[in-house]
């Protein structure tokens, strides 16, 4: 369809004047062009196209008045104006004197007898100065974003490192949205499970009541800060207590700071245990203490070393299964061994750090089951220098009596045998280390191989290890 036909008409009494005063005045800039694509006339309706150096690109093709990607723009605008195809825009970019490029948008019209073409020209810098005034505002959030998640990040650090315990909670509901890992230790609890509980739940109801009280003071008096005062926890430990109300955006928070009360009677009683947390602190082998179901509720700096941390105070509230070597069964090994015995000695097994290093370790575990909170404590020993000087000192040709029996065989019974022998005799070494390991548990033995009950049933009574069900016996 051509779009210019109903204008026909109104245009037929134009003259060539006419027509380039309407040019001149509908473009920022207009081209004339023959036929080799040559500019035999510039019109400039804009006056921000003064300093344009329009002047010499008369008796010059178009394609070498722009910068050299957008020749080939230039070129297929020619093309498609000698065509019936629906005249379009394209962006094409002029050299300036100043060094600079001039963004245009062009569309191009046939006229006249001789091929001549008519370029149509609309300035486009206000749009490229919107785009990069666009550009420079995402690239100012960018740097914002950043510098507020690094301010997080020093938040978090410090939040989770400072040694007194502290709790946020929202004024409104008066629940825990946020608890450091001190808070933890001091409510017997990991600070995930503080996170959501009702601040009340975390004292007495003596020491629940004054709190209250002091919201509410903090609340009507528009006071910042309340005054030190003494409560007894939930779990009847003695602390002091101090609340500060702040605000962020609209919501109205409070900081809860609790320190245990200090007196020269208590330094003198608690010297002998803070000898020995400070032993404990610095003793080479890594001693961790979980709830009963794995969850880090201490660990030592050795420890956090071998699980490539900072400080013990970061794995506060982890499973130890994430540092185990092998993730969902060492650990079910060993807390299955610590309800039947409430001890177990020497386990091997590796350490894995966060960043991919591993340890090699030997751990003994024993199982707390009374007091105020039922706890399992690991000795956790670096045994990977002992295994190195093991291995380099057993060079020689009799290591095994195993291995030293199947030497004996070559020469004697064809590869073929021997290579069967040797897996049997594998496989067998490997159900003797799995039982030993757990202790003859057979249903833990089973997992640690990748095996079911009933085939490790089968395997026992093939190599004669041990007894088996007889119902599983086949």
């Amino acid at each position: 369809m051509n779009r210019a036909a109903p204008l026909k008409n109104s245009f037929a009494g134009f003259g060539p004047a006419d027509t380039a005063n309407l040019i001149a005045a509908a473009a920022d800039v207009a081209l004339l062009v023959d036929s080799r694509g040559v500019i035999r006339d510039v019109s400039i309706g804009s006056q921000e196209f003064a300093g344009l150096a329009h002047t010499d690109w008369i008796g010059r093709p178009w394609a070498e008045t722009v910068t050299s990607e957008s020749r080939p723009k230039v070129e297929a605008l020619l093309q498609v104006a000698g065509s019936r195809v629906e005249p379009q825009w394209r962006h094409v970019n002029h050299a300036s004197s100043e060094g600079s490029s001039i963004p245009v948008l062009y569309s191009t019209i046939q006229a006249g007898p001789k091929g001549q073409v008519v370029a149509i020209g609309r300035d486009l810098r206000q749009f490229a100065a919107v785009q990069q005034r666009l550009v420079a505002a995402q690239q100012s959030m960018q740097r914002d974003y950043v510098r507020l998640r690094q301010t997080e990040t020093r938040y978090r650090m410090l939040f989770e490192s400072i040694s007194e315990p502290v709790l946020i909670v929202d004024a409104g509901t008066l629940k825990i949205i946020e608890a450091n890992p001190a808070s933890g230790q001091l409510f017997a609890e990991t600070p995930k499970r503080l996170i959501g509980r009702a601040i009340g739940d975390c004292f007495d109801s003596a020491g629940s009541t004054e709190l209250l009280a002091i919201v509410d003071t903090l609340k009507g008096a528009k006071q910042t800060q309340s005054s030190s005062i003494k409560v007894k926890t939930a779990n009847q430990r003695s602390v002091e207590l101090l609340v500060s109300a702040f605000r962020v955006d609209n919501d109205s928070l409070l900081l809860i700071n609790l320190s245990l009360p200090s007196s020269a009677s208590a330094t003198a009683s608690d010297a002998p245990r803070q000898s020995l947390l400070a032993a404990i602190e610095r003793a080479p082998d890594g001693l961790v203490v979980t709830d009963t179901s794995g969850n880090v509720l201490y660990a030592n700096h050795s420890f956090a070393e071998m699980a490539q941390f900072d400080t013990g105070e970061q794995i506060i509230g982890e499973s130890l299964d994430r540092w185990l070597g092998r993730s969902g069964v060492d650990l079910g090994v060993l807390m299955a061994n610590l309800r039947q015995n409430d001890a177990v000695r020497l386990f091997p097994t590796v350490i894995r750090g966060r960043f991919g290093a591993e340890t090699s370790v030997e751990i003994s575990a024993a199982s707390v089951p009374n007091g105020k909170q039922p706890c399992l404590g690991f000795t956790i020993r670096d045994v990977g220098r002992r295994l190195q000087t093991e291995s380099r000192g057993s060079d020689n040709p009799g290591l095994s009596r195993a291995v030293a029996q199947l030497a004996e065989l070559v020469g004697r019974v064809p590869l073929k045998e021997i290579v069967g022998q040797t897996t049997d005799l594998i496989e067998q070494m490997c159900i003797e280390a799995a039982l030993q390991l757990t202790r003859d548990n057979r249903a833990a033995a089973a997992e640690m191989l990748g095996l079911s009950r009933q085939s490790l049933y089968v395997k026992l009574r093939r190599y004669g290890l041990g007894e088996y069900p007889a119902e599983n016996a086949h």
